[in-house]
């Protein structure tokens, strides 16, 4: 593996840009390579000291033969890293996870168990009995199969009993992310980013300093300053400027998410990608003229007000969501108010062009010249499908981007406590 290069402060550069990483599969790579390519193994050798331990988790002992078993399949899955030493890591953090369930009393059921190798197994459009033989043939035994997606799906199941109360999602968030699934394949996006490194045992420390700059940096010069003198991309010299436009379709949804809910100039929330913590500074943000179009269900508000400031000011103050309009014009006549739901297509282009300009919640006025001015408020965007969008599955995933972080920080907290040692 190559070497990080180092700056002329002494920091470890990070070899590629982050947002280049995640790009490239390092948090969406494929589950599997196509199967007719997966790599041949040669049988494991039986060695004399293949069972010997190759490292101590608070006694427990990890094997040769499973970091072997672990390298072998991290290298079918496309797994990103040396297979080896990636493999040792995911052992550690494996043994971390099942000895925590077994101290709290979480157990999976059998039929969990199940669902959980169905439902990894269907990522690649196979069946658990079929992805297992595939393992098979690249010297990978189902045990090892088996214990991965059990560690797993004991730790969600943790992670869930422990935070689930805390990160709740709510129905506006549900519209945002309804929204933003009608764009990215239309958007692109300059950014600045800023990498903090998080070396083992400092995780806490940088979480602190990227909290700490997220709040206190409010401006493109702020946020180049802070880049040069805290990233460890190879971006900090230049401000941590990403010089191309990026399509939000190819970013994760962790990371294309928290950029469209930022207008150009702000900072996002601090993002945890492996052995780093990361900010985004969103810079512009414009429309991808060969992006494929989406059809865009709109709901929206048509009201009439008087003309007059008072008026505007009281729908201003008045209306962050559009169910606040029927309070605001419960004294005007019952016709000045309507909101519809269409199709983007339906709607005439005059107004379509305005509620093209606007986010949820927000809204245009203009004066008609006969006393009423007209406003019209975004209620909601939608991307059309077959069917309609699923809000609890949204919220789920919603809560589960939400239960990442926790999940991350509480692993680091087992990792902090426990004796990890070699023979």
């Amino acid at each position: 593996m190559a070497k990080a290069e180092k700056n002329p402060r002494g920091k470890a550069l990070i070899n590629k840009s982050v947002l280049a990483l995640l790009m490239g599969g390092l948090m969406a790579a494929p589950l599997l390579v196509p199967m007719a390519a997966t790599m041949v193994f040669a049988p494991p050798a039986l060695a004399q000291n293949l069972f010997a331990p190759r490292v101590y988790v608070n006694e427990q002992v990890i094997t040769e033969y499973e970091v072997t078993q672990r390298a072998r399949f991290m290298q079918i899955l496309n797994a990103p890293g040396d297979p080896e030493t990636e493999a040792v890591k995911s052992l550690i953090d494996d043994r971390l996870r099942m000895s925590e369930a077994k101290r709290l009393g979480v157990k999976l059921t059998p039929e969990e168990l199940t669902q959980g190798l169905e439902e990894f197994a269907g990522r690649a459009n196979l069946t658990a009995e079929q992805l297992i033989a595939e393992l098979a043939k690249a010297g990978v035994s189902s045990e090892t199969y088996r214990d991965f997606v059990q560690a797993g799906a004991v730790w969600r199941k943790i992670v869930r009993d422990r935070f689930s109360g805390r990160v709740p999602a709510s129905e506006a968030e549900v519209d945002r992310f309804l929204e933003a699934a009608t764009r990215p394949r239309a958007m692109k996006v300059q950014v600045s980013e800023l990498v903090i490194p998080a070396e083992p045992g400092r995780e806490a420390e940088a979480m602190a300093l990227a909290e700490r700059l997220s709040g206190e940096v409010k401006t493109e010069g702020a946020f180049a300053s802070a880049a040069r003198q805290y990233s460890a991309a190879p971006t900090a010299p230049g401000g941590g400027r990403v010089p191309d436009w990026l399509q939000l379709s190819n970013l994760p949804p962790t990371i294309s998410s928290q950029l469209l809910a930022l207008a150009p100039g702000q900072t996002s929330t601090p993002i945890t990608v492996p052995g780093a913590i990361v900010l985004f500074q969103l810079r512009a943000i414009a429309m991808d003229e060969k992006a494929e179009p989406i059809s865009v269900r709109v709901e929206w508000a048509d009201l009439l007000i008087p003309d007059s400031m008072e008026e505007l000011v009281r729908v201003s103050a008045g209306s962050d969501v559009c169910n606040d309009l029927y309070k605001l014009a419960e004294d005007l006549p019952a016709d000045n108010l309507t909101i519809r739901t269409q199709n983007a297509s339906e709607i005439s282009p005059e107004i379509a062009i305005e509620l093209a300009k606007l986010d949820q919640g927000e809204f245009v006025s203009h004066a008609r010249g006969d006393g009423w001015r007209r406003v019209i408020m975004l209620c909601k965007r939608e991307p059309v499908s077959e069917t309609p969008p699923n809000r609890e599955r949204v919220k789920e995933i919603l809560m589960n981007q939400k239960l990442d972080g926790l999940s991350e920080n509480y692993l680091e907290e087992l990792r902090h406590a426990a004796l990890i040692r070699q023979p």
